[in-house]
C-alpha cells in the first residue's frame, strides 16, 4: 500500500477503486447478495471533485467513470482521506458516508461498503491488475 493514499493521483484512485469492484464482482457471495438488485449509485469524494457511477445490475457491478445524472442513491465522503481511511475502519465504515436520499437503503449498503473497503484494502496492498501491471 502506498505510504499515503493522498499521494494517489485521481487517475490511479479511479483505477484502484474500479479494481476493488472487479474483485468484488468475482466473489460468488457478493454476486448472490445483489442478484435481484437494479440500482444506480453515485459515489463522490468532494475534496477531490471525483465522482463515479456504480450500477448494480443483477449480480454485476458496473463501474462508469462519469457521474450518473439521476442516481437512485448518492454516497458522499467529504474528503479522500476519510474515504481511504475506511479501509482500516472495519465495521464502522458505513458511519462516515452521507446518503442521499438520507434513508438511502443504508441497511442494504452497510455490508456492501464493508466488502468494498475490504477489497479496496487488498488492492491498495497489492495495486496491480490481472496482467501484473501497476495501477499506480
Amino acid at each position: 500500500m502506498p505510504e499515503n493514499e493522498n499521494q494517489l493521483s485521481k487517475r490511479a484512485a479511479r483505477r484502484i477503486i474500479q479494481r476493488a469492484f472487479v474483485l468484488m464482482g468475482r466473489d460468488k457471495a457478493w454476486r448472490h447478495y445483489i442478484r435481484e438488485t437494479e440500482l444506480s449509485t453515485l459515489w463522490v469524494l468532494e475534496d477531490w471533485d471525483l465522482a463515479w457511477t456504480v450500477l448494480l445490475r443483477r449480480s454485476k457491478f458496473e463501474v462508469e467513470r462519469c457521474a450518473a445524472k439521476h442516481p437512485d442513491v448518492t454516497l458522499t465522503w467529504t474528503t479522500a482521506d476519510e474515504f481511504f481511511d475506511l479501509t482500516e475502519a472495519g465495521e464502522r465504515g458505513s458511519q462516515h458516508v452521507q446518503f442521499d436520499p438520507p434513508d438511502g437503503q443504508r441497511r442494504f449498503f452497510e455490508p456492501l461498503l464493508r466488502g468494498f473497503f475490504n477489497a479496496l484494502r487488498h488492492v491498495l496492498d497489492n495495486p496491480v491488475d490481472d496482467t501484473g501491471e501497476s495501477l499506480l
